[in-house]
């Protein structure tokens, strides 16, 4: 199943409402990773189906970047399965690559490619589904100029960017080349790992905003975040405490004696 394009994706629904599908987009059942003195994960198990907007928060070293480099196939667990749309992943390579070109990472680095304009950036999101080719000549020619075009739009950057060395680009506009780079890709998974930490409290709620308004009924968001007062635009959320699962509930139902549990007398971050 194919996410819907980026063209028609339009403003998220209130929040606990969000439509969810039979078939789990994301699954983890019984994951572990191994960790010095304690694992990193725990035998955690979570489901998050098509159109809903899911939170992971989580204390420093909670083992929430674990988990999320274990949803997009990066980290291999030690014990525990994981699916994605009902499948577990392939063992070939193109088959996995298939697979990996349909989950979509921000990370909190961006990992974006400094040297390279960013109409190059945009389109290396498309490189597993073009094959080696293709992505040689856009090295040479910079293809599909209109999709990135339209891309950039959508997070309210202008074309004339486009030719410009990411190297040049201001710390917010950084954010959302990365952001136009997931609309390039168009995956069925949006995963998130703290995207929003070094962002001053404006520009965080802005980026908030642009992901979570690419979730539709055929695309998941699940999304690291540092900051529980920001929990209003999500559906669900996960608090994850020492590689184990502490709570999995609507973030309406969340209250303090939950965030004092899963923060342990740390003082959660709130923004200035």
């Amino acid at each position: 199943m194919s996410a819907a394009p980026a063209s028609e994706l339009g403003q998220p629904s209130p929040g606990p409402e969000a439509p969810r599908q039979e078939l789990p987009w994301l699954e983890l059942s019984q994951i572990t990773v191994p960790g010095r003195g304690r694992p990193r994960l725990d035998r955690v198990s979570l489901a998050i189906g098509g159109g809903e907007r899911v939170a992971l928060l989580g204390p420093s070293g909670a083992g929430k970047s674990s988990l999320l480099a274990v949803a997009n196939g990066l980290l291999r667990p030690a014990s525990g399965s994981l699916r994605w749309l009902g499948t577990p992943p392939a063992r070939s390579g193109r088959a996995r690559r298939r697979q990996q070109a349909r989950i979509g990472t921000l990370w909190q680095d961006l990992r974006l490619i400094e040297e390279l304009s960013v109409q190059q950036n945009l389109n290396s999101a498309r490189l597993a589904a073009w094959g080696w080719p293709r992505a040689l000549l856009n090295l040479l020619w910079p293809l599909d100029t209109a999709a990135n075009r339209d891309a950039l739009a959508q997070v309210d950057l202008g074309a004339e960017l486009l030719d410009q060395p990411v190297s040049a680009l201001s710390g917010g506009q950084r954010q959302r080349v990365a952001i136009a780079r997931l609309l390039r890709q168009d995956p069925d998974l949006l995963l998130a790992d703290e995207p929003l930490a070094s962002l001053d409290p404006r520009l965080a709620a802005e980026l908030l905003q642009l992901l979570l308004n690419q979730v539709t009924p055929r695309r998941a968001l699940l999304l690291s975040l540092h900051r529980p007062d920001l929990l209003a635009g999500f559906d669900r959320a996960i608090g994850l405490r020492h590689g184990q699962v502490l709570f999995d509930q609507p973030t309406r139902t969340i209250g303090p004696a939950d965030l004092e549990a899963l923060y342990g007398g740390e003082q959660p971050d709130s923004g200035p």
